[in-house]
């Protein structure tokens, strides 16, 4: 089973709790036991799992990055936008949850985020539900 998850970011960074939104596509597949990847399909935005409880988390995160790979350097990329696409690189483009008894099987701290490096955007996030 394959779905879409449509978001519009708003900001050049931004990390969006889509957990609740994969948490029901996963319901709805009826799949009791498997797998579910989450997968960005752009290259200036990934996918990751962290904590949901602390924004504060994301923030540091955020800011690391920001640190990390800063948005005046010497890139060569013409676009302009090549600390997106490092940060999406480092970050990752999916994320694989485990399924059981037809839910997430996350730890309690656990969230999933879609995380954009250049927005604002409209983005698109795949969801594959495998059974088994």
């Amino acid at each position: 089973m394959l779905k879409k998850i449509q978001l519009s970011t708003k900001a050049r960074t931004a990390f969006l709790d889509i957990t609740q939104d994969v948490k029901k596509i996963v319901k709805e597949s009826k799949v009791t036991e498997g797998s579910c990847t989450v997968s960005s399909l752009h290259t200036t935005a990934a996918v990751t799992i962290n904590e949901n409880a602390d924004p504060d988390v994301i923030g540091d995160i955020a800011g690391f990055l920001d640190k990390t790979v800063p948005w005046k350097a010497d890139y060569a990329h013409a676009e302009g936008n090549s600390p997106a696409h490092i940060k999406a690189s480092l970050i990752g483009s999916s994320a694989t949850i485990p399924i059981t008894e037809n839910s997430l099987f996350l730890g309690t701290w656990q969230g999933i985020y879609f995380c954009e490096f250049d927005g604002p955007r409209k983005r698109t996030v795949v969801v594959n539900i495998i059974n088994g």
